[in-house]
């Protein structure tokens, strides 16, 4: 069963370090105000060759991967600059979650917070992960999110860690305005507390907002 908290899907193996976000999302893909039609530029020189023809050799044009929620790649993955269009366009192409050893810090936020899991594991475990993943036999894992553990063929499992607030993220299956909402109540008793401290300060915005007025009235 797949939830926020547990996915189970194919993952196809991608061992590349530094895939930056320029080769998961190349820039002519940029172009669209909204996030429709992504899926196709993800990694797409690496897809597809110079004529648009997919390039056969590749994992994600294999039938063994074509339907791959998970992408078990290098380490750094996701480095560069910062562009969400790659984290829209993993998602619109069904990825779910990815495994490597590290990622680009800004990706990963990215990606967290859009829903996107992004699991770090040991470098060794990543390797044995990748070898186990390039057999169609055996590329089927899950991870579980509140056990912090990914589970392989043949019982092989490896645990990993995450902050608390994205592991509750995917544990409720709360995006970033349910996770705030779900804290109303310390919110709350914090502006309280806060109006209690410093009653004075209720009434700047709309003192200051008068003398703008009234400068404004004065040199007209």
């Amino acid at each position: 069963m797949n939830t926020p908290a547990r996915i189970e899907a194919v993952a196809a193996p991608l061992p590349y370090s530094n895939l930056d976000t320029d080769q998961i999302m190349p820039k002519q893909f940029l172009r669209i105000i909204d996030k429709a039609g992504l899926d196709r530029g993800l990694l797409y020189d690496l897809r597809f060759d110079e004529t648009g023809a997919p390039r056969t050799g590749f994992v994600l044009n294999q039938p063994a991967w074509r339907d791959a929620g998970i992408l078990v790649t290098g380490p750094n993955f996701g480095c560069g600059s910062s562009r969400e269009h790659a984290v829209w366009g993993l998602q619109q192409f069904g990825i779910r979650a990815i495994i490597a050893a590290s990622y680009g810090e800004i990706f990963y936020f990215n990606a967290m917070n859009n829903g996107l899991l992004l699991v770090m594991l040991a470098p060794d475990e990543v390797d044995a992960l990748l070898d186990q993943v390039g057999d169609p036999a055996r590329n089927r894992i899950a991870i579980d999110v509140v056990a912090g553990q990914v589970h392989g063929a043949g019982g092989w499992r490896a645990g990993f860690k995450m902050a608390e607030r994205h592991r509750r993220m995917f544990a409720e299956g709360q995006d970033m305005v349910g996770a705030t909402l779900s804290q109303l109540a310390d919110i709350e008793a914090f502006e309280a507390g806060h109006w209690r401290r410093h009653p004075w300060m209720r009434d700047v915005a709309a003192k200051v907002r008068r003398r703008l007025d009234q400068a404004q009235e004065t040199s007209a």
